[in-house]
């Protein structure tokens, strides 16, 4: 899972790092507010740490700014010394998901994140198909049928439509798509996506007649759409 972290103290920053990548995440660090902002207009991530005291701008306006601007936000957690129960529930009506003190307990943080991530990304079924309207995907068999007809295509191929109809309506971006289907570094390999979603278009028909659409978004990525 993508992490973006706000921290402003290194050494905390580089506690909550370790912790996060030593369960298998990758984090994105920012010491001030206007660089995360930055950040999040280019890229897609699953979850966002705040600290509420940077010296730009407060945890608290970020929160605001990502609920009220960012397209099917990510969950927010708050990392804060403060604890008051009015500083709580300025977070929580902030659009917070969930509040952790400091100092941090990394298996407290660990537990609080998993809680999140279950509420705000329930698990695909366990079914072997999925439906998408004409679109039925065969997990086990990595197929995919446009009304009842297969449609030959590459893994890749296959991970990426898939990808794609799991996050109906989010935009995702270049990096977080290649990562997701290719992993590794996506820095030098966003033709690649580019390429693989020409293909997945072509291939299964995703046009308004078919009941979905690939709409392409300028310096971002990529966002699937119903027609219907």
């Amino acid at each position: 899972m993508r992490i973006a972290i706000l921290e402003d103290d290194p050494t905390v920053a580089d506690q909550l790092n370790t912790t996060l990548s030593a369960a298998g995440h990758h984090c994105f660090t920012f010491e001030t507010g206007k660089q995360l902002m930055k950040f999040l207009r280019s890229e897609t991530i699953d979850m966002l740490l705040l600290d509420w005291n940077v010296p730009d701008m407060s945890g608290l306006e970020i929160a605001r700014w990502v609920t009220d601007t960012i397209e099917a936000s990510p969950p927010i957690v708050m990392i804060t010394v403060r604890s008051v129960e009015e500083d709580v529930l300025a977070a929580f009506r902030a659009g917070v998901d969930d509040y952790v003190t400091k100092p941090v307990q990394p298996a407290v943080l660990l537990a609080r994140i998993d809680a999140v991530v279950r509420r705000a990304y329930p698990e695909p079924p366990k079914d072997r198909f999925e439906q998408f309207g004409l679109y039925r995907f065969d997990v086990q068999a990595a197929e995919v049928s446009v009304a009842g007809e297969v449609i030959p295509v590459t893994m890749k191929e296959f991970s990426l439509a898939l990808l794609l109809f799991r996050n109906l309506n989010r935009s995702l971006s270049r990096s977080y798509i290649f990562e997701s289907v290719w992993g590794g570094n996506p820095d030098v390999q966003t033709r690649t996506v580019d390429t693989h979603v020409s293909k997945v278009r072509a291939k299964l028909k995703l046009r308004a007649d078919h009941g979905f659409r690939i709409v392409p978004l300028y310096g971002y990525g990529y966002r699937l759409e119903p027609t219907g």
